[in-house]
């Protein structure tokens, strides 16, 4: 199941979101999204785990909790639409 994990702090890292969800069992994957030009953290990221009853109670337990004193937000990510990008046209 892919998570994603919003309100972060610009000061979060991979490795902190990592420790958060491995009390839930095995990660694949944690990415926090970067903005390009800047290079900071966009306050959100997203985290892969392979088993989806481990990544479900990750997301029950996890949803509206503290990570750095700022209330975050952990659900299923769902997949991109290309209404996403706001009436844009790619060519």
């Amino acid at each position: 199941m892919n998570i994603y994990v919003g309100n972060l702090s610009s000061e979060t890292t991979e490795k902190q979101l990592e420790d958060l969800f491995a009390p839930f069992g095995e990660i694949k994957l944690v990415k926090i999204i970067v903005d390009a030009y800047t290079k900071r953290s966009k306050g959100f990221a997203f985290v892969e785990m392979p088993e989806q009853e481990n990544a479900a109670q990750a997301v029950e337990k996890l949803n509206n909790s503290l990570l750095q004193g700022q209330t975050i937000t952990v659900n299923e990510a769902r997949p991109r639409n290309n209404a996403d990008n706001y009436g844009r046209r790619s060519y």
